[in-house]
């Protein structure tokens, strides 16, 4: 859409294929349907959240950054603010929103808006000349592919811009899902299966170095473990195969580990007459006591009285530093982006056009491009979106 906009902001005529039974049926889901557009950063900040090819991104993010895209969405009567992490949202919470003030804006400039799937770039003597489509062929000079990548399948992503590139002998860099929940070894997450952890810390580690921290809300499912912190860690953990991954929860991060062991020593105080298991409701859910217990290699019903002080350390080394040993991550279609596309070496930074087939370019997750969580996706979308159609449409007065 924003690619589409952009070229017929440049006076070119514009056709806009779209597989689904509406617009932007992907964008109204993300942020829970809230849509979180953009992050009000300045350009380090974004490039620093773009952990491959960030650098690609440079020329389409200065010429549209995070604040000419809040002023483009202002503009078309969509108010904004800006909540936690400067992340940038529409006042009025719907995605809905969002969508439906780019497609006022491709009907007022009189984009053709066609419900059909492109199947194949059409080539006449090794030149661009349109696009097959699913019930017709539509000439063209210049093709945007801005298809997506292979997440969330049901909303129109579905990997047919991979083959569009490699028909036009482009490389892709095998996709796999960023964004994602992770997968564990060992039977701990099973059985906390729906317990969701608030303010907990998180600590991710790569063999034994430590990699990426955080703070906030974790789920724990029967694979292993999902929620805001584990999909924002997933996209730091980017060599399943060849490295090993450790997460390691801290359950108090409030209390250092001295301030810990005085709130130990006063709870097993209170409840000295008390099973192990029922001396630590005050500290834990109560579905996560008897693992936790069990994990530290004491019986959950010993008595709090008999406890040595070695075992009320090891229990608060474990509150600590909690491990969940990760075998991977789920699959790509279960994924938030995808990571992995259109190999941006053969793109030009300058222009998202192909170094291969003149007239064919390129926006939004169908390059190998992704960014951690916070609305950095979407503004990887907005500006190569914007540099793409705007290219497109100069490319096409000057032939």
């Amino acid at each position: 859409m924003m690619a589409a906009i952009a070229a017929a902001e440049g006076g070119t005529a514009v056709c806009l294929l779209e597989p689904n039974e509406r617009l932007g049926k992907k964008l109204n889901i993300t942020g829970k349907g809230r849509c979180n557009l953009t992050n009000n950063c300045d350009a380090d900040q974004f490039l620093q959240c773009i952990p491959c090819n960030g650098r690609f991104l440079y020329s389409a993010y200065n010429q549209f950054d995070s604040t000419a895209v809040m002023a483009f969405f202002m503009e078309l009567g969509v108010p904004l603010k800006t909540e936690r992490g400067n992340r940038v949202f529409p006042v009025s919470d719907r995605a809905f929103d969002v969508s439906g003030a780019l497609e006022k804006r491709l009907r007022r400039l009189g984009v053709r808006l066609i419900r059909d799937r492109a199947e194949a770039l059409l080539l006449q003597d090794g030149q661009l000349a349109g696009v097959k489509g699913g019930r017709e062929d539509y000439a063209a000079g210049h093709v945007v592919i801005a298809t997506g990548g292979v997440s969330y399948p049901l909303t129109g992503s579905t990997g047919d811009g991979y083959r569009l590139a490699q028909s036009a002998g482009h490389t892709i860099v095998e996709p796999r899902g960023s964004l994602v929940p992770l997968c564990a070894q060992g039977g701990l997450c099973a059985q906390l299966q729906g317990l969701s952890l608030r303010n907990v810390s998180l600590r991710v580690y790569e063999g034994n170095r430590k990699i990426y921290t955080d703070f906030g809300e974790m789920l724990f499912t029967h694979f292993g473990v999902s929620g805001p912190l584990i999909l924002s860690a997933s996209a730091h953990m980017r060599q399943f195969g060849s490295k090993q991954y450790r997460l390691e929860i801290d359950l108090k991060p409030a209390l250092d580990e001295q301030s810990l062991d005085k709130r130990l020593v006063s709870d097993f105080t209170k409840y000295k007459n008390s099973d192990l298991v029922n001396g630590m409701v005050d500290l834990l859910p109560k579905k996560m006591i008897e693992p936790f217990i069990s994990l530290a290699g004491i019986d959950p019903h010993q008595k709090i009285h008999g406890l040595t002080k070695r075992q009320r350390r090891s229990l608060l080394a474990l509150m600590k530093a909690l491990p969940v040993e990760i075998s991977g991550p789920r699959p790509v279609e279960e994924a938030i982006v995808t990571s992995g596309g259109v190999s941006v070496k053969e793109v030009n930074p300058s222009t998202m056009a192909s170094k291969l087939l003149d007239g064919l370019y390129f926006a939004g997750e169908v390059l190998d491009v992704d960014a951690y969580t916070g609305g950095f996706n979407l503004q990887i979308a907005w500006s190569t979106g914007r540099l793409a159609g705007a290219s497109a449409a100069e490319h096409a007065k000057i032939r």
